[in-house]
């Protein structure tokens, strides 16, 4: 078992009236560090995993297994702004009855929950590589705004407040926002575009705004070595792609973190050589007091990594039975196609559970010619987990990639290559419980509703399967589009992203609607 080199000095306190406010409240507890817009929600779907512990569940939807059935298409909305990615990176966030959403050209939408009219819409045009997404608090949307910037909107308006810019270069930022304890946390990647990821020299970085004014109140270099593990020209990496969990009562926020580079290496540096090490703090659970930024534990799950395969998803709070007593955990996974469970407060590894396909993924040299990858860039376990009812439910891609010890031969998404699995485990033993097979990737996260859990593959096709039998009980194929993201709920609502095909939309299922469109 790897050790983490810091624990926490402070055991976290876990209150009771804290787990009443969740029940009570819907998706997130009462706090005074929480946004009071947030505070004052009885449901809906107000943050990026509906929660602060990521657990993409909720039991204030009416949805369930007995009128699943009756699911139809109650309005579209049009998303304009389309990337080579499609034209949404992420999920609506929703407070009472309105939907916030950004599209991949940082057009940001307010819309009726109930007849899809958009409110107001601010039209910037500016490309964002994703994902993005917004997140709300004291009055304010937050946004990123093209590659640079992180913008506050007023909530009712669509007014701009302030703007944090954050570079001119080749480091941008592919995260939906968090707002937690007077801040927006946030985090830069190393690169903007296709073309200019992993130039060397650059890191990603945590930071945490002011939310008053966008100044910064701290910030974590993800990178631990100012010349990037001994060769700035070459070396680069790091950042993370996902918001954050936060445990409200001990006030310290989660993190997963991107993968090294370059990938494997480069003719003068095959497979890594230019990065000797684990390369810290890629790859790894990240444990960071929320009020100052300091780094409280890590745990590295993948030194030195040659593929691609980030530990990059949110990470989920829970709690699980752990050598017979209740333990609080963190779980975390990405590209990399393993599962891990963690202790809260020290980092040390409780159970890990490799799911879909592997093959030489564990390899610390390539040989000469090329070698097949499994999961490759665009495999593993790519969208957002969910945690509820004692399992995990977990999103895989089955897609391989070719690579020589000097570069990667990709294999597009476009393409529609590999398979997809939706898999359950047992939240305390890491056990796999059921698992359901699709045709075609999936990219459409897991979303618990009720006794439902939903996802979505990319050849355009919605599920909802039974969350105890991983039996399919409904779906909906969308012909001529693909869906590489995921869905919120509320009330009688769940909205999809359509995002990639010839018409874009947001669509808003509801009970009882008929399929119309």
């Amino acid at each position: 078992m790897n050790k983490p080199r810091m624990k926490l000095t402070a055991l976290v306190l876990v209150s009771i009236a804290v787990s009443l406010a969740i029940l009570l409240a819907g998706c997130v507890p009462a706090s005074s560090k929480i946004p009071p817009e947030i505070n004052r929600s009885t449901g809906g779907w107000p943050m990026a995993n509906c929660a602060y512990d990521n657990s993409r569940a909720t039991v204030s939807s009416t949805i369930n297994l007995k009128n699943v059935s009756t699911l139809g298409i109650a309005w579209a909305a049009d998303l304009t702004g389309i990337s080579d990615w499609g034209a949404m990176a992420s999920n609506p966030i929703i407070l009472n009855n309105t939907v916030y959403c950004q599209d991949l050209k940082s057009n940001t939408y307010a819309i009726d929950l109930n007849t899809g009219k958009i409110i107001w819409k601010n039209d910037y045009g500016l490309d964002i590589l994703g994902p993005n997404g917004p997140a709300l608090g004291w009055g304010k949307l937050f946004i990123v705004k093209g590659h640079y910037e992180v913008t506050a909107l007023e909530l009712s308006t669509g007014k701009e407040l302030w703007s944090t810019k954050f570079s001119q270069s080749s480091i941008g930022i592919d995260i939906q926002l968090m707002a937690y304890n007077g801040t927006v946390l946030v985090s830069t990647v190393p690169g903007t575009t296709e073309d200019d990821f992993y130039t060397g020299g650059n890191m990603g970085v945590i930071y945490a705004l002011d939310q008053e004014a966008g100044a910064i109140k701290w910030k974590f270099n993800t990178v631990d070595s100012d010349d990037v593990w001994g060769n700035p020209k070459v070396n680069s990496g790091g950042g993370c792609w996902y918001p954050p969990a936060v445990d409200t009562v001990s006030d310290i926020s989660y993190w997963g973190t991107g993968n090294p580079a370059p990938i494997p290496g480069t003719k003068e540096y095959p497979s890594g050589s230019s990065r000797p090490g684990p390369n810290l703090y890629t790859e790894a659970m990240l444990a960071l007091d929320s009020n100052t930024g300091k780094l409280l534990w890590y745990q590295q799950v993948k030194p030195h990594d040659l593929f691609d395969l980030d530990f990059q998803d949110s990470p989920v709070l829970a709690t699980a039975r752990i050598a017979g007593k209740d333990s609080q955990i963190v779980i975390g996974t990405g590209k990399l196609g393993v599962v891990y469970a963690f202790d809260r407060k020290t980092g040390d590894i409780y159970w890990k559970t490799p799911v879909g396909v592997h093959q030489n993924d564990d390899l610390q040299e390539l040989p000469a010619g090329r070698t097949t990858v499994v999961p490759g860039p665009d495999g593993g376990v790519i969208t957002p987990i969910a945690a509820a009812n004692g399992r995990v439910y977990v999103p895989v891609v089955n897609n391989p990639c070719d690579y020589t010890p000097e570069d990667q031969i990709w294999q597009e998404f476009k393409s529609a290559a590999g398979t997809g699995e939706l898999v359950a485990l047992d939240i305390n033993t890491g056990k796999p419980v059921w698992s359901t097979k699709f045709d075609s990737p999936d990219m459409g996260a897991a979303t618990v509703v009720n006794d439902l859990v939903f996802t979505s593959t990319l050849d355009g096709t919605v599920y909802a399967l039974n969350n105890a039998t991983g039996k399919i009980v409904w779906s909906h194929k969308f012909p001529g589009n693909s869906i590489n993201r995921w869905p919120a709920a509320s009330g009688d609502f769940i909205l999809f992203p359509v995002g990639v095909g010839p018409s874009p939309r947001l669509y808003a299922f509801k009970v009882g609607a008929a399929v119309s469109q």
